[in-house]
């Protein structure tokens, strides 16, 4: 995944991924606050989440399937970014607590759906037209960091409506982005070929991967669903907020751009194995409530308990997975890691917060830890 950083195809993704995370960026963090502006309970707010992630568990497959069976791979992007809008724009009706969180999970599934099509694309793209992956997707990184402080900043000044603004605007900007992006022509797989061959999926390589990568990524859910909600309880005003959440992908932005340079003799098993490990750390000091100089510091961890298992996952998969299974495999990861996994860990962290509140982040240091052991034996095991 090394190569040029100034390249047209590479410069199309970046607008692509500044685009999309200029949305995300807001719908992360402060969707969990836009639900509670409409009144949701912390339950209703886990069940929205996981449900949308439960959603996302069938259309990334639905997609990859599309994407890797089509002579065309930007249609099934280009089809996802248009499903992620209309969904923003229906959900903004909604005031009944048990219709809102059925539509804001669909919002929410048909809006994230599209993150493995379009990693898996650009992944190929970059082997193919010879750009760099790192700063690419780092764009879209720099451009979460707008949208944490923007959208805390509109949300502190007008209220948590100020949210589902941001992310629709930013799901607008995703659409024209995606319609940008290179075509990716190719011919079509032959008749009667299987899409995802059973074999794939379950050697043993293949699913200590899925299971390293799914139970790190899963380790973040309490974060994701109630940081925002158990900050602010704890005194932290809206834009501090941000500013948390900016801290870490700005420490995720470092480690991308400089990865192609410095991390390719690191393999997959060595880099979810150190987001594992900073993943255990990260939650089991957060739960304490620290000052807010030493959350500063935690959620600089934020580049190797995230961004090391998503690297450590997608450098498995260019190795491991055919071209013609690229999206596939990239989609297998994100049904579980983004999808069954975290959806369990969100519903589970709605009913951890309403007992336990902030310390409830200290039970997120279990799945990463078990996912540290997967890694390990990955490590262990004989892969391409």
């Amino acid at each position: 995944m090394n190569g040029r950083i100034l390249h047209p195809a590479g410069l199309r993704f970046a607008a692509h991924y500044g685009a999309f995370y200029l949305a995300f960026g807001a719908f992360l963090p402060y969707l969990p606050v836009w639900l509670e502006t409409r009144g949701l309970s912390p339950e209703l707010i886990g069940i929205a989440l996981a449900g949308g992630m439960i959603g996302r568990t069938v259309l990334a497959p639905a997609g990859a399937a599309w994407m890797d069976g089509a002579s065309r791979r930007r249609d099934a992007i280009v089809g996802f970014a248009w499903a992620g809008l209309a969904g923003f724009l229906l959900v903004a009706p909604f005031r009944d607590a048990v219709l809102l969180t059925i539509v804001a999970a669909l919002a929410g599934a048909t809006f994230s759906g599209q993150i493995p099509l379009v990693d898996a694309f650009a992944a190929w793209s970059s082997r193919k037209e010879g750009f760099a992956f790192g700063p690419a997707r780092a764009v879209g990184s720099a451009t979460f960091i707008i949208a944490n402080l923007s959208a805390g900043a509109l949300i502190g000044q007008f209220g948590g409506e100020a949210a589902l603004v941001w992310m629709a605007g930013g799901a607008a900007l995703t659409v024209a982005t995606a319609h940008w992006l290179p075509v990716g022509d190719r011919q079509k797989p032959a008749k009667g070929t299987d899409p995802v061959p059973l074999r794939l999926l379950i050697t043993r390589p293949f699913v200590l991967a899925l299971l390293a990568s799914a139970l790190i990524q899963s380790s973040h859910a309490f974060y994701y669903v109630f940081s925002a909600i158990s900050w602010q309880a704890d005194g932290i005003r809206p834009q501090m907020v941000g500013a948390l959440w900016s801290t870490g992908v700005l420490a995720e932005i470092v480690f991308l751009t400089l990865s192609g340079r410095y991390l390719s003799r690191f393999r997959p098993a060595h880099l979810m194995m150190i987001a594992a490990g900073a993943a255990v750390l990260r939650w089991t000091l957060t739960a304490f409530s620290p000052p807010l100089a030493v959350l500063f510091v935690l959620q600089m961890t934020h580049a190797l308990s995230f961004a090391a298992a998503y690297l450590g996952f997608l450098r498995f998969t260019s190795d491991f997975a055919p071209d013609r299974l690229q999206a596939s495999t990239q989609a297998a990861n994100s049904a579980l890691s983004g999808g069954l996994a975290l959806a369990a860990m969100s519903a589970a962290s709605g009913i951890i917060y309403d007992y336990a509140g902030g310390a409830g982040f200290a039970l997120m240091a279990i799945p990463a830890a078990i996912g540290g052991i997967c890694a390990y034996l990955l490590l262990r095991v004989r892969t391409p």
